[in-house]
């Protein structure tokens, strides 16, 4: 079964691989779907090594659409600076060598199921509250932490554009295990500055 995330992102990536396309021309091209597509776009590169300095445009960008999304907005919108942004041609064609096992893992899980929850308002609203919870967590300084809220951002990308309610609850489930362990790491650290001290005597 071919998804229509996987068709059109890697039909995306291989027209950036061509030609410097800014983000807000995809914006342009895909309407609603854009949402999806260019927050999947968005965090698609966490999953791999990240070059310094990117961490922030992108998380931030994907945190201002899923924003958009709880308001209930349905054309998505970019400040000039941030639509401006061109993926370099070498960064999309690395994206596009990797998309082909995400893509397989993709087309086991998701598919058209549960319309009447994933075609309603309010599913669209909770679906952008908790893209935006994620990406939060994408841009916070816990180190070595960015792939694990980007399998939420795009399970719930994917699951949005298949119309996927099943995929969708999923997704919930796995945004609130995502909290928690969150929650349990940034305990852990706030905890470690007075752990230490009765670490060293032991030792």
């Amino acid at each position: 079964m071919n998804l229509r995330f996987s068709q059109e992102i890697k039909s995306l990536l291989q027209r950036l691989t061509e030609q410097q396309l800014t983000l807000g021309q995809i914006l342009a091209e895909t309407s609603e779907r854009g949402f999806s597509l260019v927050i999947a776009l968005l965090v698609l590169p966490f999953l791999l090594p990240m070059p310094p300095g990117l961490t922030g445009p992108f998380g931030g960008a994907c945190l201002l659409l899923s924003v958009q999304m709880v308001l209930g907005r349905r054309s998505p919108w970019l400040p000039r600076r941030i639509a401006r942004y061109k993926f370099p041609r070498p960064f999309a064609q690395l994206l596009l060598q990797n998309l082909q096992r995400l893509t397989k893992i993709l087309e086991k899980i998701a598919r058209p199921r549960l319309k009447k929850i994933a075609n309603n308002p309010l599913t669209w609203r909770i679906n952008g509250l908790c893209i935006s919870w994620l990406a939060i967590l994408l841009i916070s300084p816990i180190p070595f932490t960015n792939p694990i809220p980007t399998v939420g951002i795009l399970l719930l990308a994917v699951a949005t554009i298949e119309a996927d309610g099943l995929l969708i609850c999923i997704s919930y489930v796995i945004t609130t295990l995502i909290t928690l362990l969150f929650g349990f790491i940034g305990y852990a650290l706030w905890l470690a500055p007075s752990l230490l001290p009765s670490i060293f005597r032991v030792a």
